[in-house]
């Protein structure tokens, strides 16, 4: 079957929330030199869809910097940074045996070329992503899984919030028998930090709360830490000779109380800041104990590599909490925003919700 003209796409046309999306009819993209085109099997949703008012990279200072850091954002843009389906073109110098294969995309825009280089915007918000039925990408970010027994909503679940995990964890150095201390980890960042922790062979530890908690013991943590009680009392008791590598994404006051209770050595990683960016902590804790405190923003070209491996041999199992439709992608980010689920929140372009 060939490729239509027209397709349907979620877009926003100004700054604002799901109350900004538009579903609407577009032009398919034409992939341009050493692109691809993918049709769009499943995107899953991810915090940063709610944060492109500022850019997915948006850098700390006045309006203008969040903005304009890389250039104000271009509007109409199509979200969506996670996106896994099936090469169905591709552009002058791609590679034309990745027709019809199934594919992840890696959504990172590096800095530089290389398998080091570091992610600086998104698929998505800095350029259009996948809230659509097809959308192009460079070539050399497009893997292969067609041998993957993972289905494409769990794959769609693994670029960001597994990438986002799997580069805390190389930076963390984590190593099997190593005890983890992972927070949020009711989260698409935080179950995919436990299940890739646990695969590697680690003692997890993981914070949640209420009735998240089973199913972050199911997603594969060795005890929950309660967050509604005192957090450092249950992680003395739980890892009475300390946690070796603490993998973070809410910082805050876990920061300042959390350091005093890692091993000599240990390695706090840190990846967002759902409890707050202002942290205070005795320096002395870190030069006296040779403990290291390291930020890490998503995943590098080497790090996206280990976790296809990770996809082609289905070594984790994506936990997938939801799926809608395209036409239903406002209530979708809606939900996101609640928080009250565990895992990933998936749509399927291809479908459309159900008429009355």
């Amino acid at each position: 079957m060939g490729v239509p003209e027209t397709m349907r796409a979620v877009r926003i046309t100004e700054h604002g929330g799901p109350e900004v999306l538009e579903l609407t009819e577009v032009t398919v993209p034409t992939p341009r030199a050493g692109e691809v085109l993918v049709q769009v099997g499943a995107v899953a949703l991810n915090n940063t869809d709610l944060w492109t008012r500022e850019g997915a990279y948006g850098r700390p200072g006045d309006p203008e910097a969040l903005s304009g850091w890389r250039g104000p954002i271009a509007f109409p843009r199509v979200q969506g940074a996670d996106v896994a389906g099936r090469v169905v073109a591709v552009g002058a110098d791609a590679d034309e045996s990745l027709v019809g294969r199934r594919v992840v995309v890696d959504p990172a825009v590096y800095d530089t070329g290389g398998p080091d280089a570091n992610p600086v915007g998104l698929m998505g918000s800095e350029r259009d992503g996948g809230y659509a039925e097809y959308v192009t990408a460079p070539a050399e970010r497009v893997h292969d899984v067609t041998e993957s027994p993972l289905t494409d909503d769990q794959l769609a679940t693994l670029p960001t919030a597994y990438g986002t995990a799997l580069g805390m964890i190389e930076r963390g150095r984590l190593r099997a028998g190593e005890t983890v201390l992972v927070s949020g980890a009711s989260g698409g960042v935080g179950v995919a930090l436990v299940q890739i922790a646990r695969a590697r062979g680690a003692r997890v530890l993981a914070i949640s709360s209420g009735p998240k908690i089973d199913a972050v013991r199911e997603a594969g943590a060795h005890e929950v830490i309660d967050r509604a009680r005192d957090l450092t009392e249950q992680i003395r008791a739980a890892a009475p000779e300390g946690i070796d590598v603490a993998l973070d994404v809410v910082a805050g006051d876990l920061v300042t109380e959390g350091l005093p209770l890692l091993r000599e050595g240990g390695r706090w990683v840190v990846a967002g800041a759902l409890g707050g960016y202002d942290v205070a902590f005795d320096v002395r804790r870190l030069y006296l104990h040779n403990a290291q405190v390291i930020g890490s923003a998503m995943h590098t070209p080497t790090h996206f590599d280990l976790l296809m491996d990770l996809a082609r041999r289905a070594e984790i199992q994506p936990v997938v909490a939801a799926t809608f439709p395209l036409d239903r992608a406002a209530q979708a980010q809606e939900e996101l925003a609640r928080r009250a689920h565990v895992g990933k929140l998936v749509m399927r372009p291809g479908s459309r919700a159900a008429t009355d």
